[in-house]
């Protein structure tokens, strides 16, 4: 088997595998996603069959990840010096990441953790104007179950901040509705329980979540 076969083979099965991931995680199938692994694999199939050039399969993996993964790896990058504290750089990767053509699931991925930021720095007021705009495109199927879950959690918090305590009990009690096993969901409903009983504790002090996706 050549070269430029086994390097379609590859393309392909990346799409397929990736597609598959996407499903299961409720982010819907993205074209974008599926024709740029397909341009790129025809490009690089297309070289070896010119050229003659053995392209190693697994090289040709890394490349079509990073290229076709590259908003989710500045996110996650963002993700991590944001825990670190650093939300000027987070800040930074974000908007270098929305400058990439990011598809519709990883523009939300996005938006969910750039809201979170907000949120992380105290502009309440535009976190959850973000967070609400993102719930508002969940029904659209590009949002996963992780990240729908996360914003209606995060929203929580927000109004909780701001002592609107009716408008945080929807968002935490619509975590529940939407992920029960998780750990939002948990979370949740030690928030809900620490409201009904008006116990002195609030979540204020609790850590935001970021969201880290693991394509």
């Amino acid at each position: 088997m050549g070269t430029p076969v086994i390097i379609l083979l590859v393309g392909l099965a990346y799409v397929v595998l990736f597609g598959g991931i996407a499903l299961l995680r409720r982010e819907g199938l993205s074209l974008r996603f599926a024709i740029e692994a397909a341009c790129i694999t025809a490009v690089f199939s297309g070289l070896a069959a010119l050229t003659g050039a053995q392209v190693d399969p697994i090289l040709f993996l890394i490349v079509l990840y990073l290229l076709t993964m590259r908003v989710r790896i500045l996110v996650d990058l963002g993700v991590m010096v944001a825990r670190q504290g650093k939300t000027a750089i987070a800040g930074k990767l974000y908007a270098i990441a929305s400058r990439l053509w990011p598809d519709a699931a990883s523009g939300l991925i996005l938006k969910v953790n750039q809201a979170t930021l907000l949120l992380q720095e105290a502009k309440l007021d535009e976190s959850i104007a973000m967070f609400t705009d993102i719930l508002q495109k969940a029904g659209q199927g590009y949002l996963g179950i992780k990240y729908e879950a996360a914003s209606h959690f995060n929203l929580g918090v927000a109004h909780l901040r701001k002592n609107e305590s009716g408008r945080a009990t929807v968002e935490f009690n619509a975590v529940i509705d939407t992920w029960p096993a998780s750990l939002y969901a948990h979370r949740a409903q030690q928030a809900l329980d620490r409201l009904r009983s008006k116990a002195a504790g609030t979540v204020d002090n609790e850590p935001v979540e970021h969201q880290t996706p693991h394509p």
